[in-house]
């Protein structure tokens, strides 16, 4: 199945210090693309992978896993590694629990960690009926464009298959219970009108991760896709700086780094 016009992975070669930013549960790439172009301007490296079963249709994300998606980033991760001093874990709702899980498994090889309105858990009543009703129905209504920005739209699917739901709940599940292993800096971004996820998941994930170098930012004028709301440059801004503190060297001004490119484009 081709990918989606826009939803395809970006990768940008730059310098020692390198960023993997993780997209969220049935959306994909371009929800990131302007924030990773932002990072790569800087002269950072920059992955962002397509996780299995997203940027096509919701059909092959029915057939996909929590351990799919994971073993993705991991992937991403280890190959930045082998190229970069230093590497940075990043993402967007199902994407920031994607990273903090990356940061709580593979220790001081992150150095580390921002998330923007990231997911803990799968809310509601429905959540609970999950296990039975994946059987009875294939899908629920889509998540995608929870956006305030007037003309913005995140490219996702309109559709949620119940069985990677399902998956997902149990993934939320796994990551709270590694919340404490999650030791780096830690750069937690949330909009407090999200109507995706509610604010007790950035709290439940700040009073478990075992951080000390912690800094929260409220994105006032955004929903819940807020890498493609009003406060985008926020994001970029602030996760420059935090990066730029924890790297040894001073990171490039725009316009000067490599051009970056779209895996197999």
């Amino acid at each position: 199945m081709p990918v989606l016009p826009g939803a395809e992975p970006f990768r940008h070669e730059g310098g020692e210090a390198g960023v993997l930013l993780c997209h969220g549960f049935t959306g994909s790439p371009q929800s990131l693309r302007p924030w990773a172009e932002h990072l790569a301007e800087r002269g950072l490296t920059v992955s962002l992978p397509l996780l299995p079963g997203h940027g096509t249709r919701w059909e092959d994300l029915q057939v996909t896993a929590w351990q799919d998606w994971y073993a993705e980033v991991d992937r991403e991760l280890r190959a930045l590694r082998g190229r970069c001093r230093q590497v940075f874990v990043a993402g967007l709702s199902m994407g920031g629990a994607l990273a903090l899980r990356l940061a709580a498994r593979h220790g001081d090889a992150v150095s580390g960690v921002v998330v923007v309105n990231p997911a803990n858990k799968v809310h509601g009543l429905s959540a609970y009926a999950l296990p039975m009703a994946r059987h009875l129905v294939r899908t629920t209504k889509g998540i995608a464009s929870d956006i305030a920005k007037p003309g913005a739209a995140e490219l996702g699917y309109d559709r949620v298959p119940l069985h990677a739901a399902h998956s997902l709940r149990n993934f939320f599940r796994r990551v709270d219970g590694e919340l404490p292993q999650v030791t780096q800096p830690l750069l937690l971004l949330r909009s407090p009108q999200d109507q995706v996820v509610p604010p007790a998941d950035s709290a439940r994930i700040l009073g478990r991760v075992s951080s000390t170098d912690v800094t929260e930012v409220l994105l006032e004028q955004s929903y819940h896709v807020a890498t493609l709301d009003h406060d985008a440059d926020r994001i970029h801004q602030e996760s420059v700086s935090f990066i730029g503190r924890l790297t040894p060297g001073p990171l490039m001004e725009p316009g000067l780094g490599k051009e970056g490119t779209v895996a197999g484009g």
